[in-house]
This record gives structure tokens, sequence and C-alpha cells, in this order.
């Protein structure tokens, strides 16, 4: 058993972080303050080919495995970029999964370059404001029209870079549920133009993450062409779990590269600020929370990368996964809030930055999905309990 990281991950590790350690705290408060996206970040990312590192080679991928997708974004979060950093890119490691494995060669020629190379940029069309996490109820719906193509009429909240996105991965009821055997049946996923003649975007304004915008979207009368169709129709459900565990993992690993920075952070400060004579970092009061955040951070990220190798192994991952995400999601989360408390006083102030860091933090505690469906799931696939909802 190696817990070490390999050569070649290791220089992934390295070549990102100089990368990321390019973007200064002043660049992404600024970000933060505008309410800008990080186009330089996102560009030096693209660049570097890193986009596509989870994406077959054939396409300008680097075909690597979500391992190496973890060590990846774990690095960037683990700096001043944070959530922020993560959330630029973050959709182009599980997004076009579905497109990989279900697409056909031509869709794949035509699609996945332009997102390698970052000429073009995608949001998630999923979830909707009456269906919340229950995505089989969603009511978005995709009527066949002549010729072969479809018509989509619907809504979707919380899509992530839709005010700058060309294209979007979306998911539409293409048969009524009442008319399905199984809930998760007649759901079709789509990846088309992100048509704002059909769609209109409007900007959830909400507590952090301000540079990477979050959006409600109405579509109306939305054309999409057939060959715009991933796969069979109605399997568009099945086709989206493929990027779930990992986008988990991904997300709970972002969360330990936050509160792993904010630590660093805090105990940075816990030296350097002294008071009635001697660093507060003397204090055990001080101390102590720090090396729990120390304990629980370790533990989420060995949780994280056993939930990686799981899945670029072909093993069963889905509660290792969930395991990651809620480990990640509470270790991060906690290490922030005990920055801002050790900072005292002027952990609310913005210079010091770890506000930002706890505001970004709670990302992982709500999406992509709640902490208490990951219990329910765990509950009763590996305790064996009765379904609960």
């Amino acid at each position: 058993m190696d817990f070490g990281l390999t050569e070649d991950q290791e220089a992934i590790r390295e070549a990102v972080g100089r990368i990321i350690d390019g973007f200064d705290d002043r660049y992404w408060l600024e970000r933060e303050t505008t309410a800008t996206f990080p186009d330089a970040f996102h560009a030096e990312i693209a660049k570097g080919g890193w986009l596509g590192i989870a994406m077959p080679t054939e396409y300008g991928g680097a075909g690597l495995g979500v391992t190496e997708a973890s060590i990846m974004m774990h690095r960037i979060a683990c700096s001043p970029g944070a959530q922020s950093a993560a959330s630029a890119i973050h959709i182009n490691i599980f997004g076009p999964h579905p497109i990989v494995v279900h697409g056909t060669e031509a869709q794949k020629r035509e699609w996945l370059p332009a997102l390698i190379e970052g000429r073009q940029k995608t949001c998630f069309g999923v979830t909707e404001p009456d269906a919340g996490l229950d995505t089989t109820r969603i009511k978005t719906r995709a009527e066949r029209v002549a010729g072969g193509g479809y018509v989509v009429h619907g809504q979707k909240i919380w899509t992530s870079t839709a005010q700058r996105a060309d294209k979007i991965m979306l998911l539409a009821r293409t048969t009524p549920i009442e008319q399905c055997k199984k809930p998760q049946d007649g759901l079709t996923l789509f990846y088309t133009d992100l048509d704002r003649r059909h769609i209109d975007v409007h900007l959830i304004e909400k507590m952090g993450r301000h540079s990477v915008d979050s959006n409600q979207i109405f579509i109306d009368a939305l054309p999409i062409p057939a060959e715009h169709r991933i796969g069979d129709e109605g399997m568009g459900f099945r086709y989206l779990l493929d990027g779930l565990n990992p986008e988990r993992v991904l997300v709970g690993i972002e969360a330990v590269g936050i509160g792993q920075h904010a630590l660093e952070r805090a105990s940075r400060y816990a030296r350097d600020r002294h008071v009635f004579g001697r660093a507060i970092g003397q204090n055990q009061s001080i101390q102590h929370p720090l090396a729990e955040s120390w304990v629980e951070l370790e533990a989420a990220y060995y949780a994280c990368m056993r939930a990686a190798w799981l899945y670029d192994s072909g093993k069963p991952c889905g509660p290792e996964a969930n395991a990651a995400k809620l480990l990640g999601g509470r270790a991060g989360y906690e290490s922030c809030l005990r920055a801002v408390m050790t900072h005292g006083g002027m952990g609310y102030a913005q210079e010091f930055h770890v506000e930002r860091l706890l505001r970004e933090s709670l990302i992982a505690r709500l999406a992509p999905v709640s902490e208490q469906l990951i219990l329910c799931n765990i509950a009763e696939r590996v305790l064996g309990q009765p379904k609960s909802y």
C-alpha cells in the first residue's frame, strides 16, 4: 500500500502550482469584489492543457484519471484562488463525461477540443427550483418536432457560468413521468448552444464566490437539433450518473484544499500575533482547534484519494465518493471557521481573506448533494437500512 504520489503526479502538482501561484491575494480579492470572472487564470490553465486532464488524448486531452484531476483541483483550491479558482474550471473535469462515454465520434470531435482548448465554455442545466435534489421530478420538457429535432421549454437554477457560457449540458423530460415505468426513465440529455434568443439568464446574488456567476435560466422554445442529443432518448438520467461520483470526489478534495489554505493562514497569524507579551499560538485554546483541523483535513484528504483510486480502478465507489464529499466539506468548513476565529476581529476583515474562504467553504456542504442524502445513501447501501424517503 503506497500513499505517496508518483513522479508524474508530483509533476502535475508542481506544474499547476506554478500557474496558480502566479495569481495572488490581490488578484482574487479584486475578482471577488468586482464579480469578475478570472479570465487570465482560466486562459493560463487552458494554455497548459489542464482543462482536458481527464479527457481522451485523441481529442486533445491528457487521458488521465480522477486521481490526477483530484491532485490538480486540490492544488488549485489550496491557494488564494480557493473555490473561485476551482469553480472556474470545475465543470471541465466532470461535466463533459457523458459526452466522452455516450457521445458519438462526431460529437466528441466537434465538442471536446473546443472545451479542452478553452475556446468555449459550458454550463450545467440540471437542477430546477421545484425539484431540487429530486432530479427525476424536473419539469423542463423537450418535445419532438418535424425533422427529428426538439423544442425545449422550462427553467433551471444554480446554473454556474451561464453569463459567459457558449454551450449548455441540458437535462429535459422527453416522456411524461406518468408514462414511465420508473421515475428516472424518460429523461434525455442534450449538449447544445446556449442560445440567448430562447434562454434568459438571470444572475443570483449570493454570499460568496462572486467571480463565478450562478444563475436561474428560463427556456422558451429552444430548438435543439437531434444530433445534439447525447445517446438514446430517455437515458439521460443514467448518463448523468457516470459523472456524479467524480464530481463528489472533486468537490470534497477542493474543500480540503480550501481548509488547508485557511489553516496555513491561521497558523501563521497565531505565530505572528502577540497579545499580553506572547504569541497567541502559545495558548492551547488557539493550538488545539488548529491541530484538530489538521487531523480532520488529513483524514478527509485520504478519503478523497481512496475514492478517486477506486473510481479509476473500475471498482464500485458510490459510498466512498459520498463519504469523501461529506468529510471534505465538513473539514474544510470547520478549518475556515477556526481560521476566522483565530484572527479574532481581523478575521472579519477582507484584507486577511479568511472571511472569503469561510464563505466559499460553505458551497461544499450544500452542493452538489446534501449531507442528509449522503447519510441516507450510506445507511441504505452500506448498512442495509430501509429507505427513509
